[in-house]
């Protein structure tokens, strides 16, 4: 029986190997499959990186002194060089997630039914992606791996291109079949079930249209409130209709006005409750109102059509001329027995700022003083002093530095100071001393003055105001009032004119070059400010930011005037020849926009090459906190546009200063050159525009000169011999027949009122003479023998 039971239950005989595991082995091997498959995930990713660095280190994988850039180090390196370059690159990625796949049935102890499957099917993706990726990447054999490349190479040989791409469709088709089950049903099925989705759902959204027209009809009606509260109040048209009705609800007593006040406002509230209800009903539906939406393909400005001036890797140190420096300014101060406790420097695009801290009992007075004495031991140009430096207990030198960087207009607009700044109207001015990119917002400025003697950078300075602008706001949001009286400085930005530009209605050109226009301009602007300052009234807001909130917000009516209100920048060059030629007439509107646009998102930019007191009056200083100072010839320019010294030290190309009231920067200013903003302006008027620039409103100008026809029998006894004159000379102006027929400063003004009214001059154009309109004697006796006839 004993021996039965041992033949019923017979001992397994011992193998060498055993491929079971207990629980616990599984265990432990599938969290170091995991772990590893993790470590070789990264080392695949980073080998993408750093394969180029980690070549040389190969070999070297025993040497613990050398470094490898891959995240796992030299093991990292070289797996990935297996696995990715000698293997099969891109595909061998699928490696990790198959092992993690492994571990995990270790680890949790599953069945390993199907587990073999994933790994063939793996397997066969492995080598399909990496053939595919040698074929369409035959000059990248990094993604295909060599395995991919040589694979390719060898099938194309014998089965040429056209051979190896069917190879590729059937393999493609094969895995989809015994893999994915697919069937040429399913692929129609498919189509079919999307047609019919779409059909379905394009269905409802008009359904949904028609229900919203319907409740626009229904409940959104005008509410209409009766504010009549006595008899004499109502129309006389309505008088008679309502008197029955009114003497018989009104108590002939003389009604409590509390009462009627009360529910008055009782009312109003109720209303605008409603309306509040009907905008977020309408929200729902339709969404917000975007102003964008006309222009909705519209695609900003791409970085590549800015160029990279200068060197692309940022400013370059120069070891000896700081040393040099330092020793120069240390020296200098020391022959003056002025010590320094301390000294160091900031390197900026174009100057280098030296921080000293003198020792105790130094009068900061006398180091300034020094100025001309340091900017001699230094031999430089420009040198300025700081004492002390606002916020710091130091005294700065700015010293130019002998190889001064081009600060590019790409790397500005590339920075993610600008990139990510939430403005208004942000600008990218350029780079501050510290290599900073500077960005301001107009919006806040909330106008800026610009001066600048000639050939200094101010033209440049405008483009990268225009610029920044461009690419960071969309038409809708934007409109530029471009004048340009020297008429080559802005002519560039007149192919976006239906984008960005606004002018006058009936005006050819969108770019003011005509002093006549920019004083109708001007006065239309004025016109839009009290326009717009009614609509924010109407909309109980205090500016245009919360009105334009307020109207994406669908809570104001369009029937009612009501429109989105984009920023208008008005931008005006040589401001100095505009103030010669119209002299007052353009200075009280300016001033007028200076002192109320703000609230309303009109802003100016001035820019003039002349700083002196006649151009920048009191005014228009007062209203221009934010100035921009390029190099001036003068310490009184430079006092004009700063109210302080440092321009005139200014080393020009861009070199700046910037003040917005409180202290002042130095900046260098982004360069921008004619070709880009070309190629700028030409990729945006290549696309959709508005049907035609954004519309002024219309001004009529006034002018001075009469418009009475004068009788023939009224005019002067010399009005003939004033005509020759005018004609001869071909320059109409009073103060020549005062010179020529010895008239008073009067009569020689209703003179030329006279030849205005018989044609013989145009109108009044400010301090300009008028244009004579006869061009000789002989066209003069045929006009005026016309008359007598």
């Amino acid at each position: 029986m004993a021996r039965k039971g041992k033949k019923a239950k017979p001992k397994t005989p011992k193998k060498g190997l055993s491929l079971k595991l207990s629980k616990q082995n599984k265990i432990i091997l599938g969290s170091l499959l995991m772990l590893f498959s993790i470590a070789l995930f990264f080392s695949f990713v980073s080998f993408y990186f750093t394969w180029q660095d980690d070549q040389s280190l190969l070999t070297e994988f025993a040497n613990r002194n050398e470094q490898a850039k891959n995240l796992l180090n030299k093991f990292g390196a070289s797996v990935s060089h297996f696995f990715m370059y000698k293997g099969f690159g891109l595909a061998s990625l699928i490696f990790p997630f198959l092992l993690a796949y492994t571990g995990l049935y270790m680890f949790l102890n599953l069945k390993k039914e199907g587990l073999l499957n994933k790994w063939i099917w793996g397997l066969i993706f492995v080598i399909w992606i990496s053939i595919t990726l040698g074929f369409f990447a035959i000059d990248k054999p990094l993604l295909g791996g060599l395995v991919g490349y040589e694979m390719n190479d060898f099938l194309q040989d014998y089965a040429g291109s056209i051979g190896v791409l069917l190879l590729l469709v059937f393999g493609l088709i094969f895995i989809l079949v015994r893999l994915f089950h697919f069937t040429p049903e399913d692929f129609i099925n498919y189509f079919k079930a999307k047609k019919e989705s779409l059909a379905s759902e394009f269905k409802g959204r008009v359904n949904d249209v028609d229900k919203s027209f319907e409740f626009e009809k229904e409940d959104v009606a005008p509410v209409i409130i009766d504010t009549y509260t006595h008899k004499k109040d109502i129309p006389p048209l309505e008088k008679e209709k309502a008197s029955d009705d009114f003497e018989v609800n009104v108590p002939k007593e003389e009604p409590i006005e509390e009462d009627v006040v009360a529910m008055e406002v009782e009312k109003i509230v109720e209303e605008q409750e409603e309306a509040d209800n009907i905008a977020d009903k309408l929200v729902d539906d339709f969404g917000e109102f975007d102003p964008t939406l006309e222009l909705g393909n519209y695609k900003f400005p791409t970085i590549d059509l800015l160029d990279q001036h200068g060197t692309s890797g940022g400013i370059t140190i120069n070891q000896e001329e700081l040393e040099e420096n330092k020793n120069k300014i240390v020296e200098t101060l020391k022959n003056y027995k002025i010590g320094i406790a301390q000294i160091k420097a900031t390197i900026g695009p174009t100057v280098t700022l030296y921080e000293i801290v003198p020792d105790a009992g130094i009068r900061i007075s006398k180091i300034k003083n020094l100025e001309d004495d340091i900017a001699l031991s230094l031999a430089a140009l420009g040198i300025r002093i700081i004492a002390p430096i606002p916020g710091k207990g130091t005294i700065g030198i700015e010293v130019p530095n002998k190889k001064p960087t081009v600060v590019s207009m790409r790397s500005v607009i590339a920075s993610s100071k600008f990139q990510k700044a939430e403005m208004q109207l942000p600008i990218a001015f350029g780079k501050t001393i510290s290599n900073e990119t500077f960005v301001v917002d107009l919006a806040k400025m909330p106008h800026l003055l610009m001066a600048g003697a000639t050939g200094q950078g101010k033209s440049v300075g405008l483009n990268a105001v225009i610029t920044s602008l461009l690419y960071k706001k969309h038409p809708a949001e934007v409109k530029f009032i471009l004048v340009d009286p020297k008429k080559v400085e802005l002519t560039l930005y007149n192919k976006i004119e239906r984008h960005f530009l606004a002018k006058l209605p009936d005006s050819e050109e969108a770019i003011i070059t005509d002093n006549t226009k920019v004083i109708n301009t001007l006065n239309s602007l004025c016109i839009e400010m009290d326009n717009r300052y009614e609509l924010l009234k109407l909309a109980m807001v205090r500016n245009i930011k919360e009105y334009n909130v307020k109207f994406k917000a669908r809570k104001l009516n369009p029937h009612d005037g009501h429109k989105f209100l984009p920023y208008i920048v008005l931008i005006i060059d040589e401001f100095a020849d505009l103030i010669m030629t119209a002299g007052k007439e353009v200075e009280t509107p300016i001033a007028r926009l200076a002192q109320l646009a703000r609230a309303i998102g009109i802003h100016l930019i001035i820019a003039t090459q002349r700083p002196s007191v006649n151009v920048i009056t009191g005014i228009i200083k007062a209203n221009f906190p934010a100035r921009i100072a390029f190099r001036v010839t003068s310490k009184i320019d430079s006092r004009t546009i700063l109210d302080a010294q440092g321009a005139d030290q200014l080393i020009g190309r861009g070199d700046m200063l910037f003040t917005q009231g409180n202290e002042v920067t130095r900046l260098q200013c982004a360069f921008v050159d004619t070709p880009e903003v070309e190629k700028i302006t030409a990729y945006i008027g290549a696309q959709r525009a508005y049907p035609q620039a954004h519309e002024l409103p219309e001004y009529v100008g006034e002018d001075s000169g009469t418009s009475i026809d004068y009788e023939i029998s009224e005019r002067d006894t010399m009005f003939r011999e004033a005509a020759e004159v005018i004609v001869i000379a071909q320059q109409g102006s009073a103060s020549l027949l005062q010179r020529k027929l010895k008239l008073g400063y009067n009569r020689a003004g209703r003179i030329i009122d006279q030849l205005e009214a018989a044609g013989i001059v145009g109108p009044f154009e400010g301090s300009k003479a008028r244009q004579v309109l006869v061009s000789d004697m002989m066209a003069l006796d045929q006009l005026l023998n016309n008359e007598s006839n």
